[in-house]
């Protein structure tokens, strides 16, 4: 059976005044883009993407926007969630340039996808997008792998302007062998147009409900029976366009559908 393993937190990290990383043991074999579930003990397990892959320990990277992580929000070193994992398919860097495209929350599993890709010694450009300054984060660790390019929609850091208009700017100046993205379904769907338009390699990281993240229960279906559980988190240009509800509707806990936008 696939239990939670008990762990108990090694470092917190406040990246900004709404997101925070918890630093955890973990010495299984985990390639970047691959998500693990989270155990808030007397709360419920939550998928969480990997945000940092280092020897004998991972961290995990979040927003406090419900329950679950509002209580791993509040939790201390030393409190003890339990964690299932790896689970999923990462990301497959190929090419030589590629450019990495963050919005929101969606910049944490990025961040070993760029650290992998120079490791490989490819040349990355990285687009990261939030509302506005006080919402970005990982803008140091960034700089050190490649060139980065910061947006807001405010205009308070960077560029003025939503990161996938900024990526299509870049894409067109840069010519990248690969888009790799993580973020708002709305702007990845968007790359994924831009990328099929233009020949371009792509691959997204999708966000589905999960509730079994065991490939049973079909809570995170994409597309024609896909599960973002097995056949994903990741997915390919090639597989996404052929997803209809792709960048047009998620589904709640219930399975309701609930539509982007």
């Amino acid at each position: 059976m696939n239990y939670p393993e008990i762990v108990r937190i090694k470092e917190i990290v406040e990246e900004n005044p709404y997101v925070k990383s918890i630093f955890i043991p973990f010495s299984k074999t985990i390639e970047p883009g691959q998500f693990i579930m989270v155990l808030i003990p007397g709360v419920d397990e939550i998928p969480m993407s990997v945000s940092r892959i280092k020897d004998g320990e991972i961290s995990f990277t979040f927003k406090r926007v419900g329950d679950a992580t509002g209580k791993l929000f509040e939790m201390e070193i030393g409190d003890v969630i339990g964690v299932r994992g790896p689970l999923g398919n990462g990301f497959e860097l190929r090419g030589e340039r590629i450019l990495f495209v963050g919005g929101g929350t969606g910049i944490a599993p990025l961040l070993p996808a760029a650290e992998k890709a120079k490791h490989l010694g490819k040349e990355n450009i990285i687009v990261i997008g939030a509302k506005t300054k006080d919402e970005l984060f990982f803008v140091g660790e960034m700089k050190k792998l490649g060139k980065l390019i910061i947006s807001t929609d405010d205009g308070s850091e960077g560029e003025k302007g939503l990161a996938a208009d900024i990526a299509e700017r870049v894409i067109d100046e840069e010519k990248p062998d690969m888009v790799v993205t993580c973020g708002p379904e709305l702007m990845m769907k968007r790359l994924l147009d831009i990328c099929v338009e233009r020949g371009i390699d792509f691959q997204a990281s999708v966000e589905r409900y999960m509730k079994c993240a065991l490939g049973l229960c079909g809570q995170c279906c994409i597309g024609e029976g896909l599960r973002v559980c097995k056949e994903g988190p990741v997915f390919d240009k090639d597989t996404l366009i052929k997803c209809s509800d792709f960048g047009v509707f998620t589904r709640d806990a219930s399975g309701r559908r609930v539509y982007f936008g």
